[in-house]
């Protein structure tokens, strides 16, 4: 899984191009730039006028986001929070809908195939963005697994500290921490009056993650982490000046706000969140549902359809994993097999920093097998890391987080050491190839690095492509020499039927009447994995109806299409050509992504016949 900052306006995953040249940008009308550029159609040059609405783009998502601005690396913003204020978030809507009217100004048959291609990326999704502002998806502002007290510590997590100014930055954002919160229980109680919140029974912890940034001593706060390193070339006076203002932003600005937020989540808004747990019983919930699904898979593809999916795909891997106990030299049924996979010992570490190395070893293990399956190969490092303990107990068992070549700041491969007696072994060569390399690291900062493209394709994610990528890179695992113990072998199964048991189990629950614990129980009936990893899981489900369904849809789609040129390609079938050509246009929806291959395959097959001629 890939993490990223759910953004509450204009909200796209998009990159810095465009950063202005002053420390801190200004206020910019985009708005009226974007009506400025549709007034010029008919122009004489149609490509100059594309790329300057890319730039206003990128603009207008820095102004509306400053934390994907710090993420990315462009300067400029990082003194600030996103205005989530009632007016700004109707503003910034209106904003969408004249960049879709900019948009649709432009003569497509104009523009050169590279050029449509980006139009055409970016038209998909600004009509979507546009489409789903019927939905209050800002009324649901904060879950277990999202929210400022997520988005916040990973945010100035992200920011450079290497000057004063930087550090001045970071105090910025301490002292705004007030108004973020005030934004944020607005909107919450516009969701309380409307009946639109996250079911109750998700938000146990919120509370507990909501303390974690309460505490007023600076040592022990993450958001004040920067400040007991500064370096040694700021002048000591200026160190101690810092320190004491960042002493002074927690006690009398961020510590007092979270812990208004703590008291209203606990007193106010749990109180009033629903019992219910499908998406279709909020407001419009079907068609919020449904939009989410398509928004997810980039597919037309129905609930039932998905569901019907993944009854299929549970059923095939099953007859897998029951092949391949025997193996295992195990006397027993699957039941007994699985329970025992879940409770021997020999299974799982003692200590937090031993699970951390073998996910290290793991990775070094899988970088010199790379040149085997790719042509092309990322510059930017990876690291891997524990998940913060602040969001451990509610955090799924591990997340990429993608680096910035523009500020030096690598990826991060985030793995949780939380109840360790949930964490098997056998899990780890899987979620490692899913979530490094050959997965999310090497997909994402490949397309950060691409040459060719508009910057903004260089950050887009759109979910079915991302995630079925790095569901796609575990079976890359059998090429690379892993998965040679059959314990292995077993749980790369078990992280498949993971993503076909949520196709079942997300549109059960959200579509089709399902219940929280008849979900769970046919989670443990088909997937190996610990209850607590489950439950984790299924609630995650219920805050991110459909994004769960992207991988399995999105891996398919990549093996269809491998499969298919391999067919059609036969001894001339370059694996590694195929890897570049999927992943060298950055993330894409899914019926792009096949026209481009099938387009692949006929060139290739083309250059073969003639030089057979």
């Amino acid at each position: 899984m890939t993490r990223f900052f759910a953004l509450v306006s204009l909200g796209l995953l998009l990159a810095s191009a465009a950063a202005p040249a002053a420390q801190h940008a200004v206020e910019v009308d985009y708005g009226k730039k974007f009506d400025e550029l549709a007034a010029r159609k008919g122009g004489a040059n149609e490509s100059e006028r594309l790329a300057q609405l890319f730039d206003l783009y990128l603009g207008a998502l820095f102004q509306a986001s400053p934390e994907q601005a710090t993420f990315i690396g462009a300067p400029g913003y990082n003194d600030r929070w996103t205005d989530r204020s009632l007016a700004e978030i109707e503003r910034e809507q209106e904003v969408g809908r004249r960049l879709l009217a900019a948009l649709q100004s432009f003569d497509r048959a104009r523009l050169s195939p590279v050029e449509r291609d980006s139009y055409d990326l970016l038209k998909y999704r600004v009509e979507e963005l546009v489409e789903g502002f019927r939905f209050p998806s800002n009324w649901l502002a904060i879950n277990q697994v999202g929210g400022v007290q997520q988005l916040i510590p990973r945010t100035i997590a992200s920011m450079p500290a290497d000057t004063v100014e930087h550090y001045e930055d970071i105090l910025a954002r301490l002292r705004g921490l007030p108004r973020v919160v005030d934004e944020t229980v607005i909107l919450l109680g516009k969701g309380l009056e409307a009946g639109v919140t996250p079911p109750r029974i998700t938000l146990r912890d919120v509370p507990r993650q909501l303390e974690a940034l309460a505490v007023e001593d600076p040592a022990k706060n993450p958001l004040a982490a920067a400040f007991q390193k500064i370096p040694e070339s700021i002048p000591a006076p200026e160190r101690e000046r810092l320190r004491r203002e960042a002493a002074e932003a927690l006690t009398r600005q961020a510590v007092p706000a979270f812990r208004k937020l703590r008291d209203y989540i606990t007193n106010t808004y749990l109180p009033g969140t629903r019992e219910t747990i499908a998406m279709r019983d909020l407001p419009n919930g079907e068609a919020w549902y449904a939009f989410n699904v398509r928004q997810s898979t980039t597919t037309g593809l129905t609930p039932q359809q998905i569901h019907d999916i993944g009854l299929r795909e549970v059923a095939r891997i099953r007859a897998e994993m029951e092949a391949l106990v025997p193996k295992t030299g195990f006397k027993g049924s699957f039941e007994e097999f699985v329970r025992f996979l879940r409770t021997d010992p020999r299974f799982f570490f003692d200590q937090p920093e031993d699970l951390v190395a073998a996910y290290r070893a793991i990775a070094k293990r899988a970088d010199p097998e790379l040149t085997r399956l790719f042509g092309r190969l990322p510059r930017l490092p990876y690291g891997v890391i524990p998940v913060p303990a602040y969001a451990e107990k509610s955090t799924t068992t591990a997340y990429y987080e993608g680096g910035s070549p523009a500020t030096g700041r690598p990826g991060y491969y985030f793995v949780n050491t939380y109840d360790l007696k949930s964490r098997p072994k056998w899990e780890m060569e899987a979620l490692t190839l899913h979530e490094a390399v050959p997965g999310h690291h090497l997909q994402i900062a490949l397309a950060q690095e691409a040459e060719g493209l508009p910057e903004f394709r260089k950050h887009d994610e759109h979910t079915a492509f991302t995630e079925g990528w790095g569901l796609y890179a575990e079976s890359l695992g059998e090429e690379m020499g892993f998965y040679q113990d059959p314990y292995s072998r077993f749980g790369q199964l078990t992280y498949q039927m993971w993503r076909a048991v949520r196709l079942v189990v997300d549109t059960g629950m959200h579509a089709l009447g399902w219940s929280r614990d008849q979900a769970i129980e046919y989670f443990k009936a088909n997937a190996p994995k610990t209850e607590h990893d489950i439950v984790v899981e299924v609630d995650r489900y219920l805050v991110w109806p459909g994004q769960a369904l992207a991988y399995k849809i999105g891996e398919l789609k990549i093996k269809e299409l491998r499969a298919l040129a391999q067919q059609e390609l036969g001894p001339k079938f370059d694996v590694r050509a195929f890897h570049d050509q999927v992943l060298g246009r950055g993330s894409v929806p899914l019926a792009m992504l096949e026209v481009k291959v099938r387009e692949w395959i006929a060139e290739r097959k083309a250059a073969g016949e003639s030089t057979a001629r």
